[in-house]
């Protein structure tokens, strides 16, 4: 895995039922590094603290691989990378293959692999179509977000080298599923309920779900 591009938004005020609201979502690239800060991307926006940005979403990385699904969905965007409101566009990033808890190294900085993007309204808004959540949700390839344990700055040709992979753990690719599909897999959300690279309110959640499982058998 490299990055392609690293990606920063100045804020956006945009209008959504009738209200005006700040959004990040509309990233585009830099030539410079940018700096992995604990909770944060330096010099990037981060409009609604309650869902982006924080410890466990200090930064979002999506792949380069599923630009060109995306492109033959929506031809007529004006495509760059950072349309995901990423962080890091990174090349043969494959969430299969990353686990909840996976420590990386990338450039001067420490990551770990927390949970899945899980798409809002300012997705769709970007896109131009509030139909592109459902379709995210669908494909089942979301990105991922990270923690930063050790800060430090990140640039385009930057490789990522796993120093830890919690094996475990999950992927991402079947946490999102356990997110979002009707039948939850017992053995999965065992596997991560009270991980600590997820925030207190997913393992509530997912404990949540084990409850909710255990009552209909």
């Amino acid at each position: 895995m490299k990055i392609t591009s690293t990606n920063i938004a100045k804020p956006t005020t945009i209008v959504w039922n009738g209200k005006k609201t700040k959004t990040g979502i509309y990233k585009t690239p830099t030539n410079a590094p940018i700096y992995l800060e604990k909770e944060t991307v330096k010099s990037d926006e981060v409009s609604d603290r309650n869902v982006h940005g924080g410890i466990y979403k200090a930064c979002y990385l999506f792949s380069e691989n599923q630009y060109d699904y995306w492109k033959k969905l929506y031809p007529h965007l004006d495509w760059n990378y950072g349309m995901f409101g990423e962080n890091l566009t990174v090349k043969n990033l494959d969430e299969t293959k990353l686990f909840i808890g996976d420590i990386y190294k990338i450039g001067e900085a420490l990551v770990q692999v927390t949970q899945p993007r899980e798409p809002c309204f300012k997705l769709g808004l970007r896109f131009g179509s509030q139909e592109v959540i459902q379709q995210f949700i669908n494909y089942g390839f979301p990105g991922i977000y990270v923690r930063v344990l050790q800060e430090g700055f990140v640039q385009t040709g930057n490789s990522l080298k796993c120093m830890e992979h919690d094996k475990s753990s999950i992927s991402i690719y079947d946490f999102f599923q356990l997110l979002y599909s009707k039948t939850k897999n017992l053995q999965h959300l065992k596997a991560v309920h009270n991980h600590k690279a997820l925030p207190q309110k997913k393992r509530a959640l997912l404990n949540r779900f084990i409850k909710n499982h255990i009552k209909q058998d």
